[in-house]
């Protein structure tokens, strides 16, 4: 059995993360050595995902699309294009789209963790058990 992957702190995977300017724009790298998965998360008009954390990773999430509003503990904001969102461990999150369409997060797992390591504290939808 391999060992558990480490959580990286805020500022440690914000560290990692490169950007480099190349004539026709630029690009940012995530580390993805430490990363579980990597997810595109789309969000329609009106929904929203759980209330949720989790025990074995953070997560890190870049926003895709305008049109979302996120909570992460006490504090819910609409977010921005391209902005980018580290969400410790064991931190309450929800992320809701508030826009006329459809809305997109790149989602990074930072530890351990597969879609059973979900904590549902409210749910729209019903659904209480783990990764449904």
């Amino acid at each position: 059995m391999s060992e558990p992957r480490p959580v990286p702190t805020e500022q440690e995977f914000r560290a990692a993360v490169i950007e480099d300017i190349r004539p026709w724009g630029k690009f940012r790298s995530y580390p993805s050595a430490r990363a579980a998965a990597v997810k595109i998360i789309t969000v329609n008009p009106g929904a929203a995902l759980s209330l949720q954390f989790h025990h074995r990773r953070s997560e890190f999430w870049v926003v895709l699309d305008e049109g979302l509003e996120m909570t992460i503990g006490d504090r819910t904001w609409r977010t921005a294009e391209g902005e980018e969102i580290y969400i410790p461990r064991e931190a309450p999150h929800r992320l809701r789209c508030v826009g006329p369409s459809r809305a997109r997060v790149m989602e990074i797992w930072l530890g351990d963790g597969d879609e059973a390591d979900i904590v549902r504290l409210r749910d729209d939808y019903g659904r209480g058990e783990p990764g449904r």
